[in-house]
């Protein structure tokens, strides 16, 4: 850590300001940037006091010593965890809980009311938070900062319950409220007051919008309509516009993906309207956003004769601009889908989903940094390997 000192630094008031030590940059009177490096990099042993401050550079915050352990300073989401405790140990930042899910071995089959989290600041292996009320899969999410909800699902039949958590602290849901109409394979987006979601499967293949208030239980009232009966969608969202991504056609081709990308006004109400197209067709992809950019993470294979093509696929759009995604990257292993993603301000966590090879159900987590573009990067695990599970977390794009 270089070091410096200097008589010639002054307070406002002209009066001799005291010796600075220990900062790489002073640019006053506004600003300073301190030490930074990497989680790694921290100091340690003797010489360290209370009070003294960093730039972690892996999780983008400043950490101060407490005397025992450093603890991040955080600037954009509620602590989650406990500033006594090190950040290796229980963490702080954005918290994302992964829920519910199906496996369809042993037949016939399982459904998971399992709730796993993770702080998706500190790449790790994932924490049991709780349990749903019952098993479901396929729900959609809605999320503020402080409440997610789990919105319908098959349970194992389809349902239009709404169940809600709060994420400062670990435990079972509790019931929300219902939507109007029963969906499953369907989406969901929010910002910081309200949940809109849409595109159920059978029997209805709705084409029906319904929104929530997120911290007013009951039940949903309709925004509007998609453009067709589609599922199997993904969804991202700015605090302003919700942007609904790819689809599943129910014209009883199993493999009759669309590209279609269509966009909402989380505030108000109304029909979707055209966006651009995906690079690709999609189905079974999930997808997630900071405030600026949406990606798409896999998607469902594109045709019997060629089992897993294209589903590392991974694509991304501007969220305030029209028009059709671009390449971002791959996703690792390369054939996945029935994966289910969400998001802090930096950084895209891509949980489970359905791989190649056994076992085909996967635990891993998968990463990556919003604002650049690439292959995705090993997180961790998950508690509970299933398909069809659903995440939230109280930072995402439309926070």
């Amino acid at each position: 850590m270089s070091e410096f000192k200097s008589p010639n630094f002054r307070n406002e008031d002209g009066s001799a300001a005291p010796d600075i030590v220990g900062v790489t940059t002073f640019t006053s009177p506004y600003y300073f940037v301190p030490p930074s490096g990497t989680t790694a990099e921290r100091p340690s042993g003797d010489g360290l006091a209370p009070g003294m401050l960093r730039f972690n550079t892996d999780i983008g915050r400043l950490e101060v010593w407490r005397g025992d352990h450093w603890a991040t300073i955080l600037g954009e989401s509620p602590n989650l965890g406990n500033q006594l405790v090190s950040n290796s140990a229980g963490g702080t930042g954005t918290r994302a809980v992964i829920a519910g899910g199906f496996s369809p071995d042993p037949s016939p089959g399982v459904t998971y009311a399992d709730m796993d989290y993770i702080t998706i600041e500190i790449l790790g292996v994932a924490q049991d938070f709780g349990d749903l009320s019952a098993g479901r899969s396929s729900s959609a999410t809605a999320s503020d900062t402080t409440r997610g909800l789990f919105q319908g699902g098959g349970a194992p039949t389809i349902t239009s319950s709404t169940r809600k958590f709060t994420f400062a602290s670990t435990g079972s849901d509790a019931n929300f409220g219902n939507l109007i109409t029963s969906f499953a394979h369907h989406f969901g987006c929010s910002n910081s007051t309200r949940g809109v979601f849409g595109g159920s499967q059978a029997p209805t293949y709705s084409t029906t919008l319904e929104y929530v208030t997120i911290q007013a239980d009951g039940t949903a009232s309709d925004f509007g309509d998609i453009t067709s009966g589609l599922y199997r969608r993904g969804s991202v969202c700015s605090s302003t516009r919700g942007v609904i991504m790819g689809n599943y056609a129910p014209s009883g081709d199993a493999y009759n993906n669309w590209n279609t990308i269509e966009y909402i006004t989380i505030a108000s109400t109304g029909d979707a309207q055209d966006f651009g197209d995906l690079t690709t067709t999609s189905s079974d992809s999930s997808s997630t956003s900071n405030s600026i950019r949406g990606i798409r993470f896999g998607k469902w294979p594109t045709a019997p004769t060629t089992p897993q093509a294209l589903a590392e696929v991974m694509d991304y759009i501007t969220i305030a601009t029209r028009g059709d995604a671009q390449d971002f990257g791959d996703l690792t292993p390369s054939t996945r889908y029935h994966t289910h993603s969400t998001a802090s301000s930096t950084r895209a966590v891509i949980c489970g989903g359905t791989a190649s090879t056994a076992p085909q159900v996967t635990s891993r987590i998968d990463y990556v940094t919003i604002a650049t573009t690439g292959n995705s990067l090993e997180f961790g695990s998950l508690v509970v390997a299933a398909r069809g599970r659903s995440a939230v977390s109280n930072g995402h794009g439309g926070l």
